[in-house]
C-alpha cells in the first residue's frame, strides 16, 4: 500500500498552522460583538446618569400641592445601601411652634428609616404609619431621615402634615 500525505484545502500561515475562514460566521460573530457593545456603553451612560442610583437620575424633589412640604430624596436606591429622605417644612405647616408630619409603614419597614435628624418631640403610631411631632422654633424648619433599605421593589412612600393634602413618592430600590 502506497501512503500520501493527506492534502489540506486551508491556507497555512508560515508553513506550521493551518489557518480557515468561514466569512458567514465572521460577519454575524461581529453583528453580534456590536450588538453586545452597544448594549455595554447604554448600561455605562445609565449607571454614571443615576438610573441604578447615586446620580442625577436618582435624585428628585417633590412637594406636596399647598406646598406645606417639600422633599428631596432618590427615587432609585440600592438595598442596603444608605440613603437621605429630607423634608422641609413651610411656615403654613407649623402651627404653635410645632410642626407635624405622618408617615406610612413603608418609611419605616421597607425604606429601613434608621434615624431622624432632629429627633422628635413626640412619634406614634396612626393609621397605618407614624405621626412625628417637631419642635419649630424658626422657619425654615427641615427634617432628616436616615434610611438603609431593607426590601427590594417599587415603594410607595405617603408623607402628609395632618390637614393638608398627602404627598406621594415612588423609590424603587434595585438589589
Amino acid at each position: 500500500m502506497e501512503t500520501r500525505p493527506v492534502e489540506d484545502t486551508v491556507s497555512k500561515v508560515n508553513d506550521e498552522v493551518a489557518v480557515g475562514s468561514d466569512p458567514d460566521f465572521q460577519r454575524k460573530w461581529e453583528r453580534w460583538e456590536s450588538k453586545v457593545w452597544i448594549i455595554l456603553l447604554i448600561f455605562t451612560i445609565a449607571s454614571f446618569a443615576g438610573l441604578f442610583g447615586r446620580g442625577p437620575l436618582a435624585k428628585a424633589t417633590k412637594a406636596a400641592p399647598d406646598r406645606s412640604i417639600t422633599v428631596n430624596y432618590e427615587r432609585f436606591q440600592r438595598f442596603g445601601t444608605p440613603s437621605v429622605l429630607d423634608v422641609s417644612f413651610d411656615s403654613s405647616a407649623i402651627q404653635d411652634g410645632k410642626c407635624q408630619l405622618w408617615a406610612n409603614d413603608a418609611l419605616t419597614k421597607p425604606l429601613g428609616a434608621q434615624r431622624v435628624i432632629p429627633q422628635p418631640a413626640s412619634s406614634e403610631v396612626r393609621h397605618g404609619g407614624i405621626l412625628y411631632t417637631f419642635e419649630a422654633g424658626r422657619v425654615p424648619v427641615s427634617v432628616e431621615f436616615q434610611t438603609q433599605p431593607s426590601a427590594i421593589g417599587n415603594t410607595h412612600l405617603t408623607l402628609q402634615v395632618p390637614g393638608r393634602p398627602a404627598l406621594s413618592l415612588n423609590v424603587f430600590v434595585y438589589p
